[in-house]
């Protein structure tokens, strides 16, 4: 952004060269070659200028664009975890109610089998329920740390982690983990 603004301070300093060059040829009567071939070279420059402000634009934007559907990304990523967070608390405080019953039963001496079976589903629901969570939350770290990643400059690993990464996935949606993958 800071070469943005410096690249329009420079270009409104030779717009201004540019004008005061102009009313010297026309105080003048014509003026030289010298100025002719000095209004020339700022013409020059304020076109390179202008292109380079052009091209730095198009980047920001595309650097914008690429950070909005990062961001959309993580967002569906964290509210799939909430989801599955939210499903997990249900599931534990089910099965904490089936073990109370079943808890009061064998104290009243009174053996249910409905009871162990309610406590049996509630106890298997708690264990998808962690498990989906597990999964969306290393799907939200995976996708928080793939762009940190895929920034990183190439020189600067060791022979090490070149060797781990050519054994790791090729992209992120490779490096996913699905639900049946555990």
């Amino acid at each position: 952004m800071s070469d943005i603004i410096e690249l329009q301070r420079r270009i409104m300093a030779a717009m201004d060269r540019v004008a005061s060059g102009l009313g010297e040829l026309s105080g003048t009567g014509g003026g030289d070659a010298q100025t002719q071939q000095a209004l020339d070279e700022e013409k020059v420059v304020n076109a390179q200028l202008t292109e380079r402000i052009r091209v730095l634009s198009q980047r920001h934007e595309s650097d914008m664009a690429k950070l909005r559907d990062a961001t959309e990304d993580t967002q569906a990523k964290l509210a799939r975890l909430d989801t599955d967070l939210q499903r997990l608390r249900k599931a534990n405080t089910q099965l904490s109610q089936s073990n109370q019953a079943l808890r009061d039963a064998n104290a009243a001496g009174v053996a249910e089998p409905h009871l162990i079976n309610k406590a049996m589903m509630a106890e298997l629901e708690a264990l998808r329920a962690a498990h989906a969570a597990d999964l969306s939350e290393a799907n939200t770290i995976i996708a928080a740390m793939t762009p940190l990643l895929e920034d990183a400059p190439v020189e600067a690993l060791s022979d090490e982690d070149v060797t781990a990464t050519e054994t790791a996935p090729e992209t992120a949606s490779d490096a996913t983990v699905k639900e049946g993958d555990v």
